[in-house]
Order: C-alpha cells, then sequence, then structure tokens
C-alpha cells in the first residue's frame, strides 16, 4: 500500500482494505464508493476474527479434548495464538489507515 502522501494513495488503501475483509464486501456500492465506510467495517471484521480467536483459545481444550490427541491441541492454541496476534497488528493497521482517510497524518514516535 502507498503511503498517504502519495499519489493514488487512496486507491491503493482501498485494494488494501478489501484485500482484509471477507470477500463479498466488494459487492456493496457503499463500500466501493466510501473509503471511510469500508475502513469501518473492514476494523469490525478484524475485532471480530480477534474475538474469535481469543474465544478459541479459551474453548480449545474443553472442545477437543479426547477428540484429537493433546499434541494437536497444544498445536492449535499455537495457532490461534499465532492468529491473534496477527489480527491485532491488522486491526492497528486499519485503524491507521482508516485515521488517514479521515484527514489525520501519523508522525512516528522515535
Amino acid at each position: 500500500m502507498l503511503p498517504p502522501q502519495a499519489p493514488d494513495w487512496e486507491r491503493s488503501a482501498v485494494a488494501w482494505l478489501f484485500d482484509q475483509c471477507p470477500p463479498d464486501y466488494r459487492a456493496h456500492e457503499v463500500l466501493r464508493r466510501h473509503p471511510v465506510v469500508l475502513a469501518r467495517f473492514a476494523a469490525g471484521h478484524v475485532e471480530s476474527a480477534v474475538q474469535a480467536a481469543r474465544q478459541g483459545i479459551r474453548t480449545t481444550r474443553a472442545d477437543l479434548s479426547g477428540v484429537v490427541p493433546p499434541e494437536v491441541i497444544e498445536a492449535a492454541l499455537v495457532a490461534y495464538d499465532r492468529e491473534g496476534r496477527r489480527l491485532v497488528a491488522l486491526g492497528r493497521e486499519v485503524a491507521l489507515v482508516e485515521a488517514a482517510l479521515r484527514g489525520e497524518r501519523h508522525r512516528p514516535r522515535l
């Protein structure tokens, strides 16, 4: 994705945001025409995925105990943890893009 100061950055931001969302979101004209609305939808989708990963971590042992071997449960928990961390970082990225679409400028801290 291009930085906000670059020409055509908004187009690249929209493409990136759509890539973070379910494919069916592309069918909604309001999301294609209003990038800040798309950013809100993307933020909601990512937050839901974070919550799902957290729920998976809380329930995997009970849900899969006796169904798969213990090492598979442990591997699933590691996968949930990695995915949850990735999604939290993605949520921060989506928030920065949304802020830029609203006209805010981010200045990295030293």
